[in-house]
């Protein structure tokens, strides 16, 4: 059986890996695990792709600022 082979960690470059001791892989600790969960989840990481059609900001959940939604209602009068 080949020897698992080591592997930087992707946040602090540590050695990391798939190893039976190590609950974290690829990642070398928790910390670095939460690291990367909250990158994705604050939006630094993105998939590339087409837009969505009929996608908008309210769709994706993000809020209006005060500004856009009275220039929205200025606009309908």
């Amino acid at each position: 059986m080949a020897a698992a082979v080591e592997r930087p960690c992707p946040i602090c470059g540590k050695a990391a890996g798939a190893r039976p001791g190590n609950p974290f892989g690829p990642f070398c600790s928790e910390r670095c695990r939460l690291a990367d969960l909250g990158s994705w989840l604050n939006g630094a990481y993105r998939i590339a792709g087409d837009p969505v059609d009929g996608e908008d900001a309210e769709s994706r959940g993000e809020m209006k600022t005060e500004a856009e939604t009275e220039t929205e209602t200025d606009t309908k009068s």
